[in-house]
């Protein structure tokens, strides 16, 4: 299972790279990951039209797209469109941060806090 990351350099600069989670557990049910820390859940909505300008992280979180995609833009200038059921580990706390805007749908999205 592939998770996007984005993380903020040394310098602040934020950036995207791939996380292979790998599944340690299986069984007739699928497969699973090992536990994973969190330290709650959020439920979200974003309208249509909703653009954040550069910021960075609050928090470190995941954050799962459940029923539209968002575009992301890191500082380095690589933008992502997070799709649906697609999960984005995000990480950039200092620095520039990213943009984050939707495309054209209101979304409903899941935040998992990890801090």
């Amino acid at each position: 299972m592939r998770i996007h990351n984005l993380y903020a350099d040394e310098d602040g600069e934020s950036h995207f790279r791939d996380i292979d989670l790998e599944m340690t557990e299986h069984g007739p049910d699928g497969s699973t990951s090992g536990r994973l820390p969190a330290t709650g859940i959020y439920f979200r909505t974003t309208p249509a039209d909703w653009f954040f300008d550069w910021h960075p992280a609050t928090r470190r979180q995941y954050v799962i797209n459940l029923d539209a995609p968002n575009q992301i833009t890191a500082s380095d200038g690589e933008t992502r469109i997070i799709g649906v059921g697609e999960i984005i580990l995000i990480e950039d706390m200092h620095g520039k941060g990213h943009l984050s805007q939707a495309v054209g749908q209101m979304r409903r999205s899941v935040m998992i806090p990890i801090d």
